[in-house]
């Protein structure tokens, strides 16, 4: 099992490389009612390392969606799929926003299952996202 502890460095570092977004639902964190967590993209759980590799900047809502899970089902498919890894993958392969940009849209059998999953569409981003959008803040620039 890796070390649970999150250097201020490697906080710092995560942070940085992900612009203050969830890597996930891309939510920024200077406007969350929460603060942001560092998820282990391989939980601890499964033997996942306390790397720069293996975290990821997240909102608490999506990792605790997320919790120990590396698979999800698509729902168009109902195959098995990997979840999306923001160390692997780009945000933009596996999704996009609707045009009023208040919700994520799966673009790959991979982007349904996280989106699903993660419930990356919850009414609070939503209602958020409407918010933003409206006064010029959303959507984040592309960065991961």
């Amino acid at each position: 099992m890796s070390e649970k502890y999150v250097s201020a460095d490697l906080r710092r570092l995560v942070t940085n490389r992900a612009a203050d977004c969830c890597e996930y639902c891309r939510t920024q964190a200077w406007y969350s009612g929460d603060s942001f967590t560092m998820d282990h993209i391989a939980p601890r759980r499964l033997d996942g390392e306390t790397t720069p590799e293996n975290l990821a900047l997240c909102c608490n809502g999506c990792n605790q969606h997320k919790s120990k899970r590396t698979t999800a089902l698509d729902p168009v498919t109902g195959a098995l799929v990997p979840l999306f890894h923001p160390r692997k993958e780009g945000w933009d392969e596996h999704f996009t926003w609707n045009d009023d940009f208040t919700l994520v849209v799966g673009l790959t059998p991979t982007g349904r299952a996280t989106i699903l999953a993660l419930q990356l569409n919850r009414l609070g981003l939503a209602n958020l996202r409407r918010a933003l959008y409206a006064i010029g803040e959303h959507p984040p620039e592309p960065n991961v």
